[in-house]
């Protein structure tokens, strides 16, 4: 969890400060990197099973931050990212992309300097193929 004093040209003196918790910059930057062009999922395959799951189980929470890892200091942010492109997009622009977006979410939301976004493409999206229905033999 991160603290730090308000930000502006008005000085708070002990008006007090505002916290902001590790998993907040998490979703921030999960639903950010979701929204970018090209991008069909975050994290690994294993996962996104556990993330399909945990949605299904009552209290497991509607938003999971599968496939990002942030590092959160007073002031810096860092970011890692775990990504799905869907097939026939240009890898380097879907990176350049998402890492536009998320540095712009996490860093207007939280007031923190985002340093660095490290993107890792784990898989490829095809049309054809269909998400949490297993292949059945005949």
């Amino acid at each position: 969890m991160t603290e730090f004093a308000e930000r502006g040209s008005r000085n708070t003196g002990n008006l007090g400060r505002t916290t902001i918790a590790d998993g907040v910059v998490a979703k921030i930057a999960f639903l950010a990197a979701t929204e970018s062009e090209g991008v069909h999922a975050l994290g690994s395959g294993f996962s996104r099973s556990v993330g399909a799951l945990r949605k299904r189980v009552p209290g497991g929470g509607t938003t999971t931050t599968h496939g990002v890892k942030v590092e959160v200091g007073e002031k810096q942010a860092a970011v890692d990212l775990d990504l799905v492109v869907d097939y026939g997009e240009v890898i380097p622009d879907v990176g350049r992309g998402v890492r536009q977006n998320v540095i712009s979410a996490v860093e207007t939301m939280t007031g923190l300097q985002v340093v660095e976004v490290n993107i890792a493409v784990s898989d490829v999206w095809l049309p054809e193929e269909e998400e949490g229905e297993p292949e059945r033999v005949q």
